[in-house]
C-alpha cells in the first residue's frame, strides 16, 4: 500500500484535503546531484542503465518531496527501439541523421518486441519501485505519436515543424502509416511499463500546438486516443498537450483520467473547455519559479484557488528549467503542502 496516494486519489476525482503536486522534468537538470551524474555518463547511458535511471528518479523525492515520482527516461527511446537512429547533441537536442521522408523509409520502421528493445526501461521501473519503498506513486510516460513523428521526419527540433507537417499533407498515406506504427509501439511499451509497476502514465504531446484544430484531430488526437483507450482499463492516463487548449473539449470526452494544461490557458477556461468534470493538471509558468519565494507561494495558492482543490493536480505548465534554484523548486512543492493550513 502506498504511504502517500494523494496523486492517485486526485486522478480518480476523489475529495482531498489538498491537491497533490509534482513537476514535469523534476528528475533533472536543476538538481546538482543530477548534474554530477550527467557529467559522468552520457544521456542514453543514463536512460539505459536501470541503476542510474532509478537513482535520478528518486533524487527529487529525497530533495523536494513531491507527491509522485516520474521515471527518468526520454520520449526518444521509442523511435530508437523502432530502428530510427537518434543522437543527442549538446546544445542542439535530438538529431535524427536520416530523417524519414519517403514511404520506403516508413516501411523500414519496425514495431519492435518491446521487451527486447526496451527491457532496460522496465528494469528501471522495477528498481525504482524498490527504491521508492511505497512512499509515493511512480509515473511512466511516452511522447505522443505526433511528437515522435515530428522528430523522426524533421530530423531535429524546430520552432514550427514545417517539414513534418508538409510530409503529412503531401504524403498522408505514408504519414498515417508511420503514426500508426509509433502508436502500436507506444501501446505495447506503456502496457509493459504498467506490468512492471508504474501507477499511472502520461502522454506528452509537446508539438501538438503546431497543428490547426482540424489537423490536430487527424494527425495527433486520433492516435493519442487509441493509446488512452488501450490503457484506461489498466491504469490512469494523463494527456498533456502543449498549446492544445483547442482540443480540451475532445480530450475531456475521452477515457483519460486527467488533462495537463500549459500556462497560456487559464484555470477557468481549462475547466470550461474540458467540460468541467475531468481532473486537470498544471499550469504554473516554469519561468515563474525565478520569482522571489514569497511570490511563488502566493501565486501557487492563487492557482489552487482558481482550479479548486479537488480534481486538480498542481504542476508546471511545462518542464522545470535548468536554471531554477533548488530552494525555489522546493518552495513550489511546499506551498501546495501548506495550502489550507
Amino acid at each position: 500500500m502506498l504511504k502517500n496516494d494523494l496523486f492517485l486519489r486526485a486522478l480518480k476525482g476523489e475529495t482531498v484535503q489538498r491537491p497533490p503536486v509534482w513537476m514535469m522534468r523534476q528528475a533533472g537538470r536543476y538538481l546538482p546531484e543530477f548534474r554530477e551524474l550527467r557529467d559522468k555518463y552520457d544521456f542514453f547511458t543514463r536512460c539505459e542503465t536501470p541503476e542510474l535511471a532509478a537513482e535520478i528518479t528518486v533524487q527529487p523525492i529525497r530533495r523536494i518531496a513531491p507527491d509522485a515520482a516520474i521515471l527518468f527516461s526520454d520520449i526518444l527511446v521509442v523511435p530508437r527501439a523502432m530502428g530510427i537512429h537518434v543522437e543527442l547533441k549538446d546544445n542542439l537536442g535530438p538529431i535524427i541523421p536520416n530523417p524519414i521522408r519517403t514511404m520506403e523509409q516508413v516501411n523500414q520502421v519496425i514495431v519492435p518486441d518491446v521487451n527486447e528493445t526496451l527491457g532496460y526501461v522496465f528494469d528501471a521501473v522495477k528498481l525504482t519501485k524498490e527504491m521508492l519503498n511505497d512512499e509515493v506513486p511512480l509515473i511512466g510516460f511516452a511522447g505522443s505519436p505526433w511528437t515522435i513523428f515530428c522528430y523522426a521526419v524533421e530530423g531535429k527540433g524546430s520552432k514550427s515543424f514545417d517539414t513534418a507537417k508538409g510530409f503529412c499533407f503531401s504524403n498522408p498515406v505514408a504519414a498515417h502509416t508511420l503514426l500508426q506504427k509509433i502508436t502500436d509501439t507506444t501501446i505495447l511499451y506503456l502496457k509493459e511499463k504498467v506490468k512492471s509497476g508504474v501507477n499511472a502514465v502520461q502522454i506528452f504531446d509537446s508539438w501538438g500546438g503546431m497543428l490547426s484544430p482540424v489537423d490536430y484531430q487527424e494527425f495527433s488526437w486520433k492516435y493519442i486516443n487509441q493509446i488512452v483507450d488501450a490503457l484506461a482499463d489498466i491504469t490512469p492516463v494523463i494527456v498533456f498537450g502543449k498549446g492544445c487548449w483547442f482540443a480540451l473539449g475532445e480530450m475531456g470526452k475521452s477515457k483519460a483520467s486527467a488533462l495537463g494544461v500549459d500556462w497560456t490557458c487559464s484555470a477557468r477556461n481549462a475547466r470550461y473547455l474540458s467540460g468541467g468534470n475531468i481532473t486537470l493538471q498544471g499550469n504554473f509558468d516554469p519561468s515563474r519559479l525565478l520569482s522571489p519565494i514569497p511570490t511563488i507561494k502566493k501565486m501557487v495558492h492563487e492557482m489552487i484557488d482558481e482550479f479548486g482543490k479537488d480534481k486538480y493536480i498542481v504542476n508546471l505548465g511545462h518542464g522545470i528549467l535548468p536554471n531554477i534554484p533548488v530552494d525555489h523548486a522546493k518552495a513550489f512543492i511546499d506551498a501546495v503542502k501548506e495550502y489550507g493550513n
